[in-house]
């Protein structure tokens, strides 16, 4: 028959090892504090940094605000003694497209982020959840497309444009631009970190694999399907090259190309050039401050953690 301790009397009580704590436990205790002086020099080189990145936004804005004889003034003024003024907004809206070059980089801007996350979101799931013969190796070709420079396809992509007479149109500009194999293979590792035993449930309960994919698939991923939609958004609203050499219409033209008319037509008007810039930079940094943490979450998601 045992007996309980006596807690009275210490020297009855027994006593309990403590269970070691690792340094994982500790959390960030081991890590080396950074003196006074070291964080105000990464501080320091920080806001440097910060500064000469902002410099040129802000110089080409202070430019657009100018009149346009204060533009080439020697030696250079930040403030003019005339002031700013708003008529380089004025001259630009007035005179050149840019609302419609505006509308047509809205619509092919749209059209193709839709397309293509439809797309990439398709093949990406294929790869993931489908087993075939030449999986791999189709997989790999599509991962190289990659590697492979877009300047190389432009000869192939105008002929084959042309030979659907499909130039100067607004199918010319989006078809080329919805393959983006980079795209599928961020969407592809997202899709391998769902686990099985979701889909096999619903297939338990009669579910297909296109009801799968709607119902089960998409809504779990949208994270990454928001963060890649925003990366092909900027993609296709910055793309010059392809919407450059496929259209020759001004009433087609987006704004990108657009731009180089301008700059051609007003020569050294360097006012109204700087203010078209902004004014076609104003919807990707309404994007970017509307989604900053979509894009932030998507660039941690397809980096180097093995997600």
């Amino acid at each position: 028959m045992t007996t309980a301790p006596d807690t009275a009397n210490p020297a009855t009580t027994p006593v309990l090892p403590r269970a070691r704590r690792s340094r994982a436990d500790d959390g960030p205790a081991d890590v080396r504090r950074y003196t006074p002086l070291a964080r105000a020099g990464i501080i320091t080189a920080l806001v440097v940094v910060a500064v000469l990145w902002l410099a040129p936004l802000v110089w080409a804005v202070l430019t657009s605000l100018k009149h346009e004889a204060d533009t080439t003034t020697v030696p250079l003024e930040v403030v003019p003694e005339r002031g700013f003024t708003l008529q380089a907004y004025a001259s630009v809206l007035a005179n050149g497209d840019l609302v419609t070059w505006f509308v047509n980089s809205t619509v092919v801007t749209l059209v193709v982020t839709v397309l293509t996350v439809a797309l990439s979101a398709a093949a990406a799931y294929g790869f993931s959840r489908t087993r075939f013969r030449g999986r791999t190796v189709l997989f790999a070709l599509t991962i190289a497309g990659i590697m492979v420079p877009p300047q190389i396809l432009i000869v192939p992509l105008y002929r084959q444009m042309l030979a659907m007479g499909l130039a100067d149109t607004y199918a010319g500009i989006i078809l080329p631009q919805l393959v983006l194999p980079a795209m599928v293979f961020i969407l592809k590792k997202f899709f391998d970190g769902i686990p099985n035993e979701l889909e096999e449930a619903a297939r338990v309960d009669g579910a297909g694999s296109l009801r799968i994919f709607l119902q089960i698939v998409l809504p779990l991923s949208r994270s990454i399907l928001a963060a890649v939609s925003i990366f092909v958004f900027i993609h296709a609203w910055n793309n010059f090259l392809w919407p450059f050499i496929i259209t020759s219409d001004p009433g087609l033209m987006t704004l990108p190309v657009g731009l180089v008319q301008v700059q051609s037509s007003f020569g050294v008007r360097y006012a109204q050039v700087m203010a078209s810039a902004i004014l076609a930079g104003l919807p990707l940094i309404v994007v970017f401050m509307l989604f900053q943490r979509q894009i932030i979450r998507g660039v941690a998601t397809t980096g180097l953690g093995g997600t």
